[in-house]
C-alpha cells in the first residue's frame, strides 16, 4: 500500500514538473517569444496560457508597456549662432515589433535605449542648429519635439520600437552665454516698446488734430446756423414794428421815445444836454395838456 501510494505521488509529481515546462502564461503586460532550438518559432502577443514543447522550446518575455528613457545629465547642444545650450529631455518608447526587436539588439533594453538615446541626440542636434537661442528657449520647443518624434520614429521602426513621445523638461543656457543673451532680448524688448510708443504717439497727434478739425468745423456751422436764426429774427421784428407803425404811427412814435427816455435817464447821474425846443421833448412837453 505504501508502495502504491509512493508510486502514485511520484506520478503526480512528474506530471506537474512536466505540466511546468510545458504551459506557461502570458501576461497582458507581456510579449512573448517562443524558441525551438535557438530558432523564433512564434510570436505571443495575446494574454493567456499558452503551450510549448518541453525541453526543446523555451520562452522568453518582454514588456508591452510604454517605457521611459530619461538622460541622466543634461545634454549640450549647439544653436543656429553656435550658442551652447543644456537640455533635459526625456523619450516615450515601446516596443512594437517584438520579433524584429530580437533579431535587432537581441532583446537586450540596455543596446536598444543606447540606440535610442544615440537616435533621438542626433534629431535634436540637428534641430537645434536649425534655430537661434530664442527659438529654442522661448517660442519653437513644440516644433522641436514633434520634428525629433517622428525622425526617431522612423529609425527606431527599423528595430521594432516606437517612439511614442519626445519631451523638453528644460532647455537652460550656460553661465557664460546667459548674461549676454539676456542683455540682447532686453535691448530687442525695448527697441519693440519704443516703436511701440512711438506709434501710439503719432497715432494719438492724429485722433487729436481730428478731433480738433472736427471741433472748429461744428463751431463754425452753429455760429452760421445762430446767425441765420438772429437774422431771421432781426428780419421779422422788423416786419413785426413795420407792420405796428403803419396801423398807428402816432401811437408806435410815442411809445419809441418813452423807451428812449427810459434809456436816457436810466440812472439819477445820467446828465443829457441838448435844446429845450428838440423834438427829443415832444412828448415831455404835450404830457400835462391833456389834463
Amino acid at each position: 500500500m505504501q508502495r502504491s501510494f509512493s508510486f502514485v505521488a511520484t506520478f503526480v509529481l512528474g506530471l506537474l514538473v512536466l505540466a511546468s515546462m510545458t504551459i506557461f502564461t502570458v501576461d497582458q503586460r507581456q510579449y512573448a517569444i517562443i524558441f525551438q532550438l535557438g530558432e523564433v518559432k512564434s510570436v505571443i502577443s495575446e494574454p493567456g496560457l499558452v503551450f510549448k514543447w518541453p525541453l526543446i522550446q523555451n520562452v522568453r518575455f518582454f514588456d508591452k508597456r510604454i517605457l521611459t528613457l530619461d538622460s541622466a545629465e543634461p545634454e549640450r547642444f549647439l544653436t543656429a549662432e553656435k550658442k551652447p545650450v543644456q537640455v533635459d529631455s526625456f523619450v516615450k518608447w515601446r516596443i512594437h515589433n517584438v520579433k524584429q526587436y530580437y533579431i535587432s539588439v537581441g532583446g537586450d533594453e540596455a543596446v536598444a535605449k543606447t540606440r535610442l538615446m544615440q537616435t533621438v541626440n542626433s534629431g535634436l542636434r540637428e534641430e537645434f542648429g536649425r534655430r537661434t537661442v530664442h527659438d529654442v528657449v522661448s517660442g519653437k520647443r513644440e516644433s522641436i519635439m514633434v520634428e525629433v518624434q517622428k525622425k526617431a520614429d522612423a529609425d527606431m521602426r527599423a528595430i521594432g520600437v516606437e517612439i511614442v513621445d519626445v519631451r523638453l523638461k528644460r532647455v537652460d543656457l550656460p553661465p557664460e552665454v546667459s548674461e549676454s543673451v539676456y542683455r540682447r532680448m532686453e535691448t530687442e524688448r525695448k527697441r519693440v516698446a519704443n516703436e511701440l510708443r512711438s506709434q501710439g504717439a503719432a497715432d494719438s497727434e492724429k485722433i487729436r488734430a481730428n478731433a480738433d478739425r472736427q471741433s472748429e468745423v461744428i463751431i463754425a456751422e452753429a455760429y452760421r446756423d445762430a446767425q441765420q436764426i438772429k437774422g431771421e429774427g432781426d428780419a421779422k421784428a422788423a416786419s413785426i414794428y413795420g407792420q405796428a407803425f403803419g396801423a398807428n404811427p402816432e401811437f408806435y412814435s410815442f411809445y419809441r421815445s418813452l423807451e428812449a427816455y427810459r434809456a436816457s435817464f436810466k440812472n439819477k447821474s445820467d446828465l443829457l444836454v441838448i435844446e429845450p425846443n428838440s423834438e427829443f421833448f415832444k412828448y415831455l412837453k404835450s404830457s400835462g395838456r391833456g389834463k
